[in-house]
């Protein structure tokens, strides 16, 4: 990949369900290496956008590129772009008859076709990443929310993906266990995983962070270093956006 091609370029894309247009011609890129939190109201796209990025939605109108390659056209092999994209869920989407370490080595055995062994060696180090390497013989059923999370993150993490997106992680978690899942997060940005986050936190989106994008009713409203988009909007709709998140 050369330096000026960006990991994500989402090029006037358009999304709808039915009658309701969800995403108004979106541009959109994120460059090997960079935070992109996406921040915005219920219902501005921002999943809608995520979910179009890795195939799980398709668009109506416009290009997605992966590392170059379009992933809009007919042709394209997604089940192969689906590897090198990590995608963690706001429900955690966990096996719930498997164990955490079987959850963790299905796919790299059955899709990636790995050799057991190594895939249940790397999945043992990428639990010990997130901080649950006692976990492994455990059920989804016995964990926090907190863990399950990060175990789907671990998850993400053995497929060795490129790139991580983000759809919400911490909004269906108590406030004590948001922490423990950002601290990860945390990790793989100083590591300088490609990532994608769409995002309630605003001050995890202001330290992590390279770049902030405000969506609103299916568009780009703004976009720019955190400190630019959190601190000093310049929009009427971000700035009344930032005053209700502040309020709550």
């Amino acid at each position: 990949m050369t330096e000026t091609q960006p990991a994500i370029h989402v090029k006037a894309l358009h999304k709808s369900f039915g009658d309701l247009e969800v995403l108004k011609g979106i541009d959109f890129r994120v460059d090997a290496g960079e935070v992109v939190c996406v921040i915005g109201p219920s219902g501005s796209g921002k999943s809608t956008l995520l979910r179009c990025i890795n195939r799980l939605e398709d668009s109506q109108a416009g290009e997605i590129l992966i590392e170059g390659e379009d992933i809009t056209d007919l042709d394209a092999d997604v089940d192969k772009l689906r590897t090198n994209i990590g995608m963690v869920f706001q429900q955690f989407n966990l096996f719930p008859h498997l164990s955490v370490l079987k959850n963790l080595t299905v796919a790299p055995i059955g899709v990636l076709k790995r050799d057991k062994a190594e895939a249940i060696k790397f999945a043992h180090e990428m639990l010990e990443r997130v901080g649950l390497a006692e976990k492994a013989s455990a059920f989804p059923a016995h964990l926090s929310g907190g863990q399950q999370q990060r175990v789907a993150i671990a998850r993400a993490l053995c497929m060795q993906p490129d790139m991580m997106l983000f759809d919400e992680p911490t909004s269906a978690l108590d406030p004590e266990l948001i922490g423990e899942v950002l601290d990860v997060m945390r990790s793989l940005a100083d590591e300088g995983m490609t990532m994608m986050v769409v995002t309630h936190e605003i001050s995890f989106a202001k330290e992590v962070a390279d770049r902030v994008v405000f969506m609103d009713g299916g568009v780009v409203v703004e976009e720019g270093p955190p400190l630019d988009v959190l601190d000093n909007p310049q929009t009427d709709r971000a700035r009344q956006f930032l005053r209700q998140v502040k309020e709550h």
